[in-house]
């Protein structure tokens, strides 16, 4: 899932770049997926309609609600760097967040 907050026009011409077979990312919410407070775009993750116990989400800003905070890990901003490579570094702890999920508990040794 694409959640962005970005208006609906651009988060699609963003996905044909991304997913150009449309075959990795099956759901893209924009800017009217969000909620607007002080002129200021809120991501919801209550939206996705999925448990949020069990729901992550990256962004290199939390612009989500704060009853949500721990829900969102902070990344860097992409800078366009090819070379970039911080969310490969995230592989680790997505897999471990993923078995606990699976699992109801982590890996041993973790």
């Amino acid at each position: 899932v694409i959640f962005t907050t970005a208006k609906q026009d651009y988060a699609k011409k963003v996905l044909g770049v991304l997913d150009p077979k449309k075959k990795l990312i099956r759901h893209c919410l924009s800017q009217q997926d969000c909620l607007c407070a002080y002129g200021c775009y809120w991501k919801d993750l209550s939206c996705l309609g999925r448990d949020l116990a069990k729901t992550v989400a990256l962004d290199h800003t939390i612009q989500g609600v704060t009853t949500q905070a721990a829900n969102w890990i902070v990344v860097p901003r992409w800078c366009g760097d090819p070379r970039d490579e911080e969310l490969l570094h995230l592989i680790p702890m997505l897999g471990r967040l993923s078995h606990a999920v699976r699992t109801g508990g982590p890996r041993e040794g973790t």
